[in-house]
């Protein structure tokens, strides 16, 4: 049995993570990390969780926590983990990180868009950036830290690679549009994010300025081969969980000047999605809604060709703490041990 901590099993992303582990066959959780709620029962923090978990909350003492487990999750705020992070730590336990401390491999632009000094730049260039359907071969049993990607970023990034890798888009052209539920905030107290502050609206936030930018950037960049430069503008929107990106690109033209037809570009998305388990490229015409995934690890993925403006609309959408987050993890997590890569990830969507 694999033995399994988390740091922040109280936030909305560590909560996720405790629903999919307990019923991972292989992995039991024996520490529960939660400054807030020391020595509190779980299931008083979550009543979801009553006559499931019983144990209680411990603090976030990351060295103790790597001499009694195998893998540790980290859903914890950026600086985090890499305010406490050694070569110490690192060479007795693995680590899936659920924050943006290491998936940027440039510590300037990381500590230009998050506003803080990274105090452990040392380890940026070991970590693999999780996003299993892309980094799979670089996610192996020697692998010690995993960052995992960001919500957003996830959605954003399986919605494009195809396009991106075959070279079919001018990525100069790329805009990507967000929308995602309120949890992706997290689960603090914050006046933006109260009841009377969402219900009834909708607004942009992070215009021009969102931190997951250069991460869809870094990412599509390592896809094309190329500088990737977008436009990301995300939106808070009233629903629970659920991210729904729409994106748009020019088409590059065939030589005698016709654009590539859907059965072309269907044939790119499959190249890549085909036989992948979590990615499902829908029916011709069939747009993706964030409802049809909520509660698993999809992510569902479609396109509409504008002949008339010679661009291509992307669309995906995906549950922003399963796929986003803690699902996302737990697929590492088995990548890393060597498991059947859906273990404990058979999630069927909620609908309604």
């Amino acid at each position: 049995m694999i033995k399994a901590g988390i740091i922040g099993a109280t936030g909305y992303a560590g909560g996720e993570l405790v629903r999919i582990l307990a019923n991972h066959r292989e992995v039991g959780i024996v520490w529960y990390g939660s400054r807030s709620y020391i020595d509190k029962k779980y299931y008083q923090v979550y009543q979801n969780m009553f006559r499931i978990v019983e144990d209680v909350c411990k603090d976030d003492n990351l060295a103790e926590l790597a001499e009694q487990v195998d893998v540790i999750f980290t859903a914890t705020p950026q600086g985090f983990l890499a305010g406490l992070l050694t070569e110490e730590i690192l060479s007795k336990v693995k680590i899936v990180d659920l924050s943006a401390d290491y998936r940027i491999k440039d510590v300037n632009v990381y500590e230009k868009w998050y506003g803080i000094e990274h105090k452990s730049p040392q380890f940026i260039a070991e970590a693999v950036y999780g996003l299993c359907e892309v980094n799979r071969s670089q996610i192996t049993a020697q692998t010690r830290l995993v960052a995992n990607p960001g919500c957003y970023t996830t959605c954003s990034i399986l919605t494009a690679y195809p396009l991106v890798k075959e070279g079919v888009i001018d990525v100069d052209t790329l805009i990507v549009d967000a929308k995602s539920g309120t949890s992706g905030a997290g689960r603090g107290a914050k006046v933006p994010n109260l009841f009377c502050e969402v219900n009834e609206n909708i607004k942009a936030y992070g215009v021009a300025s969102h931190r997951h930018t250069p991460e869809i950037e870094e990412q599509l960049s390592y896809a094309g081969n190329c500088e990737v430069v977008i436009n990301f503008t995300p939106h808070l929107v009233p629903m629970n969980r659920g991210i729904l990106v729409t994106e748009y690109a020019k088409l590059k033209r065939n030589i005698d000047g016709t654009l590539l037809s859907w059965e072309e570009i269907r044939a790119v998305y499959d190249k890549y999605y085909a036989d992948e388990r979590f990615v499902r490229v829908l029916d011709k015409g069939i747009c993706p809604e964030t409802k049809w995934v909520e509660g698993s690890n999809y992510v569902d993925i479609n396109f509409v060709i504008d002949e008339r403006t010679g661009r291509v609309i992307m669309m995906g959408a995906l549950d922003n703490l399963v796929k986003g987050a803690a699902g996302q993890a737990v697929q590492n997590m088995n990548l890393l041990f060597g498991l059947p890569e859906d273990e404990g990830l058979e999630l069927v969507p909620c609908f309604p």
